[in-house]
């Protein structure tokens, strides 16, 4: 209830404010309209006419999308010209105006609604049930004028989203640009996924399997039984650090446990196998996500513990995951030293990751820390 009186003192205000813009706009269009009437048929006198229109138009078109971004909680693409902006300014009055009418009717209802509260401090009241009716009337009036200001922030967010907003085959264009976008980072990080993977064989499996051969290889050319026996107990040493690095190497590709028990034992193997502290708090996890989100939320939590582990130089993790909204949000922060560069290959890897099914990661590692890294990803 406070945030709906919260919300609709603020769509008064920003209707406030818009009826005294509308008296600047109102009297735009109306000297526009007759300087274009008197130069119609000359086309240099036009264009030199319409420059300033124009230019005064972006101008007010702006004061508008400040207004509705920060009094109605209204965001509009700036990216219009001077033509929308005028079609804009000289249809956007008549609400303006209309805004005022609505206001001042729900001031009169207040007035009257609240009347019997304070009617008895100004004069005698001899009728009560005289009082008793206006008061009504004036709470009706008042309550059909709020109602009225929740339909004009209607009015006014459809207003610039036609005037001022993309067109629908624009969105679509914009939509189309980001699904292609989407489509080359995840082949990207697909990629680099393959090479770490690649990588980490070579440089760890193989290495520890060219060991073991090496050991079985001397063992089987050893004339000392005694020696033979010590070569076979270095083999097979040899062969539980592989099958280990092998097991470390699959986790990462993708963890068993997150299909068999679920995201949050999943999320919870990585802090068991954290070497430094880590806090944890959930939010709202009524139910197991999606497979795919959790998928990318698991790899963002794994890569980001492994980052302040490797480079950040903290003492403790705070993890903290919600689902609320569609949305699930993970958020990492540690107390190391900061300075972590966005644009580095893991962390642009999991940016990819986010990015292909339509969220957002944002890295916050100013010098000296903390380091913040916040996914939101979309979990219909």
């Amino acid at each position: 209830m406070k945030a709906l009186v919260r919300r609709g003192v603020r769509i008064a205000a920003g209707l406030a404010l818009g009826a005294c813009t509308a008296l600047v706009e109102l009297l735009l269009a109306l000297v526009s309209a007759v300087a274009l009437l008197l130069v119609l048929a000359w086309p240099r006198a036009r264009r030199a006419v319409l420059r300033p229109v124009f230019a005064a138009a972006v101008r007010l078109a702006t004061v508008e999308r400040r207004r509705l971004a920060v009094l109605l909680d209204i965001h509009v693409s700036p990216a219009y010209d001077g033509g929308r902006a005028l079609r804009y300014v000289a249809v956007r009055w008549l609400p303006g105006l209309l805004g005022a009418v609505v206001l001042a009717y729900g001031v009169v209802g207040a007035g009257f609604g609240t009347f019997f509260a304070y009617g008895w401090l100004i004069e005698d009241i001899d009728n009560p049930l005289t009082v008793a009716f206006s008061s009504a009337a004036g709470l009706l009036l008042f309550f059909l004028s709020a109602q009225g200001i929740f339909g004009l922030a209607l009015l006014e967010r459809k207003l610039a989203q036609h005037f001022l907003g993309p067109s629908p085959s624009e969105v679509l264009e914009n939509r189309i640009l980001e699904l292609a976008a989407s489509r080359a980072g995840v082949v990207e990080a697909v990629q680099d996924e393959r090479r770490r993977i690649e990588r980490d064989l070579h440089d760890g499996v193989q290495q520890r399997l060219v060991a073991l051969g090496m050991l079985i290889g001397r063992a089987r050319r050893s004339q000392d039984p005694a020696h033979a026996r010590h070569l076979l107990l270095q083999a097979h040493e040899e062969s539980q650090r592989a099958l280990t690095e092998l097991r470390e190497v699959a986790w990462r590709v993708h963890p068993t446990v997150l299909d068999e028990a679920g995201f949050r034992a999943a999320v919870e193997t990585v802090v068991e196998r954290c070497p430094m502290p880590v806090v944890v708090h959930y939010g709202d996890f009524n139910t197991e996500p999606a497979r795919a989100p959790s998928t990318v939320a698991y790899f963002v939590v794994a890569e980001s513990v492994t980052n302040a582990v490797k480079h950040s130089g903290a003492s403790r993790l705070y993890l903290e995951l919600d689902w609320r909204d569609g949305i699930l949000r993970v958020s990492i922060e540690d107390d190391g030293a900061g300075g972590a560069d966005p644009a580095g290959g893991g962390l642009t890897g999991l940016s990819r990751r986010v990015a292909a099914l339509d969220g957002s990661l944002r890295v916050d590692s100013p010098p000296g820390g903390p380091t913040t890294i916040t996914a939101e990803i979309p979990c219909a």
